[in-house]
């Protein structure tokens, strides 16, 4: 079993910056890949970024790339997702999760661990 635990949400104006955490306990940590997803009310969860066990290999959404960032500290056992240029459209729960095999990084149902998630909120 691996714990999951976002942190670093909250309200920012739009052009603002956060950063997300996401702590993880439990099994070792630098097995698995993680990624970022993200939930807007009515909306699918959806994928914003990922990252492999290594750190070797990042993957964005289109929606975000340029100005989203995910690393990882395996010694610390967390990830992080560095948003800046955020806009009012990226409103949403961010969850993070946790895999063990490699695949397609962008599909929920390929991960196996998921945190309760931290609320962003952009303004206009």
């Amino acid at each position: 079993q691996v714990q999951l635990v976002e942190s670093g949400g909250g309200l920012v104006q739009a052009g603002g910056s956060l950063r997300l955490s996401c702590a993880a306990s439990g099994r070792t940590f630098s097995r698995y890949a993680m990624g970022w997803f993200r939930q807007a009310p009515g909306k699918e969860r959806e994928f914003v970024a990922a990252i492999t066990w290594s750190g070797g290999r990042t993957y964005y959404a289109d929606s975000v790339k340029g100005r989203f960032t995910v690393s990882r500290d395996n010694a610390k056992n967390t990830v992080y997702l560095q948003m800046n240029s955020l806009k009012p459209e990226d409103t949403a729960v961010y969850y993070c999760a946790a895999r063990e095999s490699t695949g397609n990084y962008y599909v929920v149902g390929q991960y196996d661990y998921w945190g309760q998630g931290t609320q962003v909120t952009v303004s206009s």
